[in-house]
């Protein structure tokens, strides 16, 4: 079996085409190790260090050599605009005071996964709520997402 063993960032990656692509939701695309299988219908063993976060566009490289593109997959997330930008951080601290993954696009919408709690709380703040099928791409948080204790 194929064995992925280095993580590569989308800024690493060179012009040279991937061996094969896979495509995984955000949940599967924080991992270390797990038997995957690429969108070929190929299996391979990622087998990494340390959990990584991997973003649309990262590669595995393959212990054999090669490499394989990982693709963000379309799943369910709702889309929270705002009327402003003033009404948009607002809408984004009280997103963020319940600790949930949050993508911030180019445009100041939010998208997160769907939850009927936070919808219902987005609406109540005034925000418009969308649901569609999108990549979910959250942001990593302060500390990288890693995670931090707060014992110092």
């Amino acid at each position: 079996m194929r064995r992925a063993i280095e993580h590569l960032s989308v800024v690493e990656t060179n012009a040279e085409p991937p061996t094969a692509t896979v495509t995984l939701s955000f949940e599967d695309r924080h991992r270390r190790r797990i038997r995957l299988v690429d969108d070929a219908g190929v299996p391979f063993l990622l087998d990494l260090p340390r959990p990584v976060l991997m973003h649309h566009g990262d590669r595995l490289r393959l212990e054999s050599g090669g490499t394989i593109e990982v693709h963000a997959a379309t799943e369910p997330v709702m889309e929270l605009s705002c009327a402003n930008v003033a009404h948009a951080a607002r809408v984004a601290w009280h997103v963020g005071n319940r600790h949930v993954p949050v993508q911030v696009l180019a445009d100041g919408r939010l998208r997160l996964r769907v939850d009927h709690v936070l919808r219902d709380m987005a609406l109540g703040l005034g925000a418009e709520v969308r649901l569609l099928s999108a990549p979910f791409a959250p942001e990593p948080g302060a500390y990288g997402g890693q995670g931090h204790g707060h014992a110092h």
